[in-house]
């Protein structure tokens, strides 16, 4: 019996390719990165030659990868039209999203991924806005449902995933060692900026603010050239930062809690199905973390 390759491996491998990574890829099809090893073990296995040359941590296509990559995304595309050609017209419409700009950096593009391979005529609009913002929108039901940090204003939020807060710099600079320490944070009201200058403070540590803003991507550049210290959630800081702690003499930072809550009574089965989409990615988050 010849060879059957599933949907499910070609995405994946799609993914690694696109990326270059397999931590990376792991986030877009909201698996574990040991479970995408094993994906790509088994297409191997499948297909009985190698399609990825490990290079260090990033990774390359063989020459038969690169030709299994032009068959996937035909198989793909097909995929996703007989999908939309038998989709459930209850299963089509519009949901409003809402999240703080340094959740839709790290979780969203699963979420979407997943959605649309599962839902192709669902209409995501994403709204990105601080998380006091997002359940004042949520009361005004302008947002449907909102990936939001837990403890900020009453909500019956369901909590979807607990990790650290962590101070982070550039991999190859030393800015953390000068006095005062120059901070990039979030804006005024952010409870990570507030829990980055208690700790600070607790601890006798002299600091100025060198940058602040609403959007992770401004915060992102300033530490990645060096220029400033910040603290982000751990999933935020998995690639590409160097984490700082006691022993680069940062004083502690809390736990924090994300939490998914839907504007009252807004309900339906488009409505489940975007809740399970976004579990499932925290689910692997929350795998990956463990």
């Amino acid at each position: 019996m010849a060879a059957v390759i599933e949907p499910d491996l070609l995405q994946t491998f799609v993914a690694i390719a696109e990326t270059g990574s397999f931590t990376e890829a792991a986030g877009r099809v909201g698996r574990t990165q040991s479970a995408v090893s094993m994906q790509i073990k088994r297409l191997e296995e499948l297909l009985g030659r190698p399609v990825f040359a490990r290079e260090g941590r990033s990774v390359r296509l063989t020459a038969d990868g690169e030709v299994l990559l032009g068959h996937a995304h035909r198989i793909l595309r097909a995929h996703q039209e007989a999908l939309v050609a038998f989709a459930d017209a209850e299963l089509s419409g519009t949901v409003t999203l809402g999240t703080p700009d340094e959740y839709a950096v790290t979780f969203l593009p699963a979420i979407l991924a997943r959605l649309a391979e599962t839902r192709p005529l669902l209409h995501v609009e994403v709204v990105c806005d601080t998380t006091v913002s997002l359940l004042q929108r949520l009361a005004a039901r302008t947002v449907d449902l909102a990936i939001v940090t837990d403890g900020l204003g009453d909500h019956s939020g369901e909590i979807l995933l607990r990790e650290p807060v962590v101070w982070v710099t550039a991999p190859r600079h030393g800015v953390h060692e000068l006095e005062p320490l120059p901070l990039a944070l979030f804006h005024a009201g952010c409870p990570f900026r507030q829990w980055a200058l208690d700790s600070l403070a607790r601890h006798g540590r002299a600091y100025r603010l060198a940058y602040s803003s609403r959007s992770f991507s401004a915060l992102e550049v300033a530490v990645r050239h060096g220029l400033a210290v910040s603290v982000l959630p751990l999933s935020n800081a998995r690639t590409g930062f160097r984490i700082l702690d006691e022993r680069d003499g940062m004083p502690p930072l809390p736990h924090y809690q994300i939490a998914l809550v839907h504007a009252s009574g807004a309900r339906s089965p488009l409505l489940d199905c975007v809740e399970e989409s976004i579990r499932d990615r925290f689910r692997t988050a929350a795998a990956t973390a463990a």
